[in-house]
């Protein structure tokens, strides 16, 4: 049983835990460094660096990012904001599964990222990992990260091809991580992925440390992560619940935003997310407080990452973190039916 696993049997079946302090939420916050790769929109340089410091100087030390993430640009970004910083404390995670090529003839936009002349390509090969994960340290300036992620596997990403996608990921991908985690270039190795699924398959058949899940343990929805969090808890595997807000859906304090899941957001979705919005308002609440602080009372939960994209939006978020909400808006949540019944609320 890992370290994660222990905490949470301590903690009672059901995972519930003493109220937890403003500075330990912070701690467990993450910076998502998609946006500083010009997700959705192009982010300048000094609003990308300035993203970076003012997540530092707020105490967060878990930094992610990829090189799908505006294809080799948020890992330029976040490796020349760091640079010169004490790193000592700081957690690096990155990913591999693509390689970032040049192509004059590639438009801004096409995977979501506002950025001409170069395109991703899936490789989950032996030495397309090995490639991957020497250029991500070039482009960050370090010679090791502290979790090294295997990218966007599984049958929602890959259609058909996710049989042999997943074959390759365990004969080649998976092994060569390992390999690299042994010889002290990353301590942790594991996924980062939007499905539920694929966890569940790969957990069965490879020893994984961590797992990124995006979108599926949220505010709005629990269901799309349910097994994967028991059996996290079950094996010791620590998971990171990313994209809390649901791809900008509960991240304006205002109104929904108009993505979900990286796609513009469906008639249902959009409701549950009104009803946040009119409920988190009848308490005097951002649904972004809710949203970010909702994942951390799960045992399996290590961490939330969430995106930033200025100083403001990191400014935001770790606001959010210290704001205390009352167990009056978790048990609204509930009556409403957006948080399941069961589901561990922060106390």
């Amino acid at each position: 049983m890992g370290v994660i696993a222990k905490e949470a049997a301590q903690n009672g079946e059901e995972g519930q835990r003493a109220s937890v302090p403003a500075a330990a939420r912070v701690a467990r916050l993450g910076f998502g460094g998609a946006p500083i790769g010009n997700l959705y929109a192009p982010v300048t340089e000094a609003d990308a660096r300035a993203a970076v410091q003012a997540a530092w100087e707020a105490g967060v030390r878990h930094f992610d990012t990829a090189p799908f993430y505006g294809y080799g640009l948020s890992e330029q970004r976040l490796g020349r904001a760091l640079a010169g910083r004490d790193l000592g404390d700081l957690y690096l995670s990155t990913k591999v599964g693509r390689r970032i090529e040049d192509d004059a003839s590639a438009a801004p936009g096409s995977d979501g990222f506002a950025v001409a002349g170069r395109r991703a390509v899936f490789d989950y090969s032996r030495d397309g990992v090995l490639r991957s994960f020497e250029g991500s340290l070039q482009r960050l300036g370090v010679e090791r990260v502290g979790a090294l992620l295997l990218h966007d596997i599984g049958h929602d990403t890959h259609g058909r091809r996710h049989p042999d996608v997943l074959r390759q990921a365990l004969a080649e991908a998976l092994p060569a991580m390992a390999e690299l985690k042994a010889a002290g270039a990353c301590t942790a190795i594991g996924l980062g992925v939007n499905e539920e699924a694929v966890c569940l398959e790969v957990m069965e058949r490879f020893p994984l440390d961590c797992i990124l899940l995006a979108g599926r343990y949220t505010v709005l929805e629990q269901a799309g992560s349910a097994r994967l969090l028991e059996q996290a808890l079950y094996r010791g595997v620590a998971v990171y619940a990313a994209g809390p807000y649901n791809s900008g859906l509960l991240a304006d304090p205002q109104r929904p935003g108009d993505t979900y899941d990286y796609r513009p957001v469906g008639a249902g979705m959009l409701a549950r997310a009104r009803q946040a919005y009119d409920i988190c308002a009848g308490h005097g609440l951002e649904p972004g407080t809710a949203a970010l602080q909702f994942p951390l009372a799960h045992p399996a939960v290590a961490g939330v990452v969430a995106g930033m994209r200025s100083a403001a939006e990191a400014q935001c978020a770790l606001r959010r973190m210290r704001v205390p909400v009352p167990a009056a808006l978790w048990d609204a949540l509930r009556q409403a039916g957006l948080i399941a019944g069961g589901v561990a609320v922060p106390a």
